[in-house]
């Protein structure tokens, strides 16, 4: 999508607010002995407060309002009815249809402190994604984000996955372009002024690569079992700097530290 007017960029940002408030509460219930079914079932009760729909309902053949990836399960986790347990990490992919509008965006916690280790991956992922942010600037390219994501992936001893991309957003849920988590400077499609993007990418402490778990049909999970973040934000194309319309730039990646 490309925002035409300030009333389209209003009720994009209006729907962009009402999702990420949903997906902080749903951050909240993160602890251990609770189950990513009920973190589900709490995102419905949320979206029917909200007077929203969950996006990603409107997927053929997906029955649930988020993806819950835990541990080595990079994307498209299906929730289970496994209860989490301490130093699991927890990603949690969550988009609504407001006034016709969608959003998509995803953030991962650890259920209490996390070690040294998935500490270092927590804040990899998150660097990987919002060193990217800044390139989503008119005249620039998808590779000149990709570039960025994979560079830093890459500087801490990472991979990224290149299977699953980024993606144009705001009318339909996917849209035009794709943004891969890789590429080279000054490559890819270009970046136009008011293009509505989600720019993400799943950091891997394994190799690019995954196998879909044959009980659920959906889950992504990395080949040897290496632990998997992902981080989504949506941002609007703009001169100079992009417009963040998910902004969790202020959030923290443990949940319930008390």
């Amino acid at each position: 999508m490309i925002i035409r007017n300030s009333q389209e960029e209003e009720l994009l940002k209006e729907a962009c607010n009402i999702s990420v408030d949903i997906l902080q509460k749903l951050g909240q219930k993160i602890k251990e002995g609770v189950t990513p079914l009920q973190i589900d079932n709490y995102a419905g009760e949320l979206c029917l407060q909200y007077r929203v729909h969950p996006s990603f309902k409107r997927v053929d053949g997906y029955m649930y309002n988020t993806c819950i990836s835990v541990n080595d399960v990079a994307v498209h986790g299906i929730p289970k009815n496994i209860p989490l347990q301490k130093g699991d990490l927890v990603s949690i992919d969550f988009g609504i249809v407001h006034k016709k509008m969608y959003t998509d965006h995803c953030w991962t916690w650890c259920v209490g402190k996390a070690d040294e280790q998935k500490t270092k991956l927590l804040l990899a992922g998150r660097k990987a994604v919002e060193s990217a942010l800044p390139k989503a600037v008119v005249g620039n390219r998808t590779g000149d984000l990709g570039y960025e994501m994979e560079k830093v992936a890459l500087e801490n001893g990472y991979n990224v996955l290149s299977v699953f991309v980024g993606h144009g957003i705001g009318k339909g849920l996917h849209e035009y372009p794709d943004i891969p988590a890789f590429g080279k400077k000054g490559k890819g499609d270009l970046l136009e002024d008011g293009m509505v993007i989600c720019i993400e990418c799943q950091v891997v402490d394994d190799e690019d690569n995954v196998v879909i778990d044959k009980s659920d049909g959906w889950s992504a999970r990395t080949v040897h079992g290496g632990n998997s973040v992902m981080f989504e934000y949506m941002v609007i194309v703009r001169k100079g700097s992009p417009t963040i319309l998910t902004n969790t730039l202020n959030w923290g990646v443990e949940a319930c530290l008390d």
